[in-house]
């Protein structure tokens, strides 16, 4: 029996979770928000992270009625993700480790999402569809890696939506994406925006670029701000469905898997769904409790991790901004 603690704040989210053998025991978290109109900046995000992380930790325990002599291993994000909050995270990651005197394991933010995934919906060997404001890849395990099959080549799906939020004004909270999502639900004319697929990769920049120039010219020819939000959600979900789909023709799969924040969304889980039914395949996706980020996903790639035997010397655990899915030996996995 293992019980792990893992602690995520690789962006605006710092979240602290427990695990026990594939159970969650508790998932705490606490959001940084912006006003309307402005982004979150690493400074002062991690400034958010170290006044509450304290107060996160002693939800997360006493939520779970775990004591720390009871717990196995303590897991923190390693990377990718923004350098100040990784810091100011790991820091106290290494502390509890050396209080409490236990091993320590820094564990891939992305593969934390789709462990995360894996253990909730029971999916079993899926494609796998990575959405987040930092990331977006199209993934497939194979021979103890989990393999990048295509992947944005400039702006990440939630940062192209959350930059869109803030032309619009939309505020930050509970989420710039969520915002739009709700938006959208009310949009009735679509616009025709660039599309652009290249292969197996994405672009987002060029689309959010012709969004920013011209937003202000669409409202006053009489589109609404929901019509602009329905239009862009529609076109960059039209763009991850196409890619994933052809990664799951070609790993002939029967399961697609979405993960990370976006994964959220009901319009885009509505999309591959219906790819998904026209494929012969299965839909997974989670709700907003493990999508976004969190504390108890990065204990259960941990956990996956010290039960198959992968310890970590004291050196190896820094942080990484750059840490990517295909570098990770899966060793839990058979292939």
């Amino acid at each position: 029996m293992v019980i792990a603690l893992g602690l995520e704040g690789s962006a605006n989210k710092l979240g602290i979770g427990v695990i026990k053998d594939g159970e969650v025991l508790s998932n705490c978290r606490r959001t940084y928000i912006t006003p309307p109109g402005e982004g979150f900046l690493p400074k002062e995000t991690a400034e958010h992270h170290r006044k509450n992380v304290i107060s996160v930790l002693r939800d997360a325990l006493n939520q779970s009625g775990v004591k720390p002599a009871e717990i196995d291993v303590i897991c923190y994000t390693k990377g990718p993700g923004m350098g100040a909050p990784l810091a100011s995270v790991a820091v106290v990651a290494r502390t509890l480790a050396q209080l409490w005197d236990k091993p320590l394991l820094g564990v891939n933010h992305c593969i934390g999402h789709i462990e995360m995934g894996r253990l909730i919906t029971k999916a079993t060997n899926p494609t796998v569809l990575y959405v987040s404001g930092g990331n977006t890849q199209v993934i497939a395990y194979s021979r103890h890696k989990y393999r990048i099959f295509g992947e944005t080549i400039d702006i990440a799906v939630g940062n192209c939506l959350d930059r869109f939020a803030r032309v619009l004004k939309l505020p930050n909270d509970p989420s710039p994406g969520y915002n739009i999502e709700q938006m959208a639900k009310k949009g009735k004319k679509f616009i025709e925006l660039p599309y652009c697929v290249k292969g197996m990769d994405v672009s987002f920049s060029g689309i959010l670029t012709f969004m920013e120039e011209r937003a202000d010219k669409f409202l006053k020819q009489g589109y609404s701000p929901e019509d602009l939000c329905f239009s862009l959600q529609e076109t960059l979900f039209a763009m991850l469905v196409e890619t994933t789909e052809r990664a799951l023709a070609h790993c002939d799969s029967r399961e697609v898997l979405i993960v990370g924040g976006v994964g959220c969304n009901e319009r885009l889980q509505e999309m591959m769904k219906q790819m998904c039914e026209e494929r012969g395949a299965k839909l997974f996706a989670t709700d907003e409790r493990f999508c976004i980020d969190n504390g108890v996903m990065i204990a259960q790639a941990g956990y996956e991790m010290f039960k198959s035997g992968t310890r970590m010397k004291w050196e190896e655990c820094f942080i990484t901004q750059r840490y990517r899915t295909d570098e990770v030996e899966v060793t839990w996995r058979e292939d």
